[in-house]
């Protein structure tokens, strides 16, 4: 039986992609802000375009911060995809703007320093060993379209506690930055996996291998 995955509407671009995309992957998908729906989905899928005030601002209007930490809180899974994962930090500064974002992760999300901006198009990425994401597709190109991303990871795990350090994969354009992160429930890409072919599929197919 199929899992079944929610992703999130709150006004923010690609839904119909990320759809179609995850139902290739394997699952039942359903497009709905709907607070029970989105609580109750084996897997939530966050995707964002554009602006990181714009989507926060969206997100909040449909409650989807609080579904979010609802959701981590009891160990339910979460993918954040491009801007869906950025505002999964503490904060991102646009323009000289700083809004706050979900602070599932402390850090800043900043404009990358790179010659040219937006980082857009095919990129590899340095994957940590142990990842579930990528297995199988360590090697593989994604496709990115940013200009603003982590590019510092400020999370130490907790040496007190029996729990699995969060796994963090890196790609370069100018400088580092937050390629995914892997950490218990909650996932994330900077990259679009539903734009990244077989690969993204790929990823996409082993973020549902963990929703059972």
């Amino acid at each position: 039986m199929a899992v079944n995955v929610v992703v999130l509407d709150y006004g923010s671009g690609n839904l119909r992609s990320a759809e179609r995309a995850v139902a290739r992957a394997g699952a039942d998908v359903t497009v709905t802000a709907d607070w029970d729906a989105a609580l109750a989905a084996d897997g939530l899928v966050v995707p964002g375009v554009g602006a990181f005030a714009a989507c926060m601002a969206g997100l909040r209007s449909v409650r989807g911060d609080q579904i979010i930490g609802r959701r981590l809180a009891g160990g339910r899974p979460v993918l954040g995809i491009c801007v869906g994962m950025q505002i999964l930090f503490s904060k991102g500064i646009e323009h000289g703007v700083t809004t706050e974002g979900c602070g599932e992760w402390p850090g800043t999300v900043d404009r990358l320093k790179a010659p040219v901006v937006p980082h857009m198009g095919w990129n590899t990425v340095d994957v940590p060993d142990g990842s579930v994401l990528f297995r199988g597709v360590e090697d593989e190109r994604f496709y990115f379209v940013h200009s603003y991303a982590a590019r510092s990871w400020e999370l130490e795990p907790d040496r007190s506690e029996v729990i699995a350090a969060p796994l963090v994969t890196w790609a370069e354009h100018g400088d580092r930055f937050v390629a995914a992160v892997e950490n218990g429930p909650l996932c994330a890409t900077q990259f679009h996996p539903e734009k990244s072919g077989d690969a993204g599929t790929a990823v996409l197919r082993n973020w549902l291998t963990t929703l059972g």
